[in-house]
């Protein structure tokens, strides 16, 4: 009888202090708060997605990928464009031009040295807050927005199979073709992004 009035008690207290459980307590919230809760990728502690490089946070693609955690450059010439020379700048000395791993790992298969990457949430998280090794945080050199073109340049050089790829949409899988050696994307590409400042 002690026992149901203690487990009472303790459920009074969490309804009284706005907790569902003790899980609500043990999850605290990133601020200013989205739609999704982006993670660092080894700690699992909310990222404060407002820190970093100014700008880049009030596009239309910014703002749907904080609420839904859908990037819509993924297909979108003009933000690939864009997100070559973004990934060149910033990830291929360590992950490799095509992505194929060097000093970091390989990033176009359908092995992920962190699961969460499969996903493009996981992967903003991963570049925006850095992980494990050399993988430091980039949010002071990428905005979100540059991140959201990178990411849709690193999902364009995948090479395994197209059902393991979670971030396209089943339209998008029919239609996808990964990057070919050789391939030139317009400067003058039509789309979302513009061309990046030089």
């Amino acid at each position: 009888m002690m026992r149901k009035s203690t487990i009472g008690t303790a459920l009074a207290t969490l309804v009284v202090l706005g907790g569902a459980g003790p899980a609500a307590l043990a999850q605290p919230q990133s601020a200013p708060q989205s739609g999704v809760v982006f993670r660092n990728t080894v700690t699992g502690e909310p990222l404060n997605v407002s820190e970093g490089k100014e700008g880049g946070r009030d596009t239309p693609a910014v703002k749907k990928f904080f609420q839904t955690g859908e990037n819509i450059y993924i297909d979108d010439k003009s933000c690939l464009r864009n997100g070559e020379s973004l990934f060149a700048t910033s990830c291929s000395g360590c992950h490799g031009h095509l992505a194929e791993g060097k000093l970091g790992p390989g990033l176009n298969d359908n092995y992920w040295t962190y699961p969460s990457n499969t996903t493009d949430v996981g992967l903003f998280s991963t570049i925006f807050g850095g992980a494990n090794g050399m993988m430091g945080p980039h949010n002071e050199n990428l905005t979100p927005d540059e991140m959201l073109q990178t990411i849709a340049w690193i999902r364009h050089l995948y090479t395994g199979p197209k059902q393991d790829a979670v971030w396209l949409n089943d339209e998008q899988k029919k239609s996808y073709t990964p990057y070919k050696q050789g391939e030139v994307i317009p400067k003058d590409a039509k789309g979302q992004c513009k061309p990046l400042e030089e």
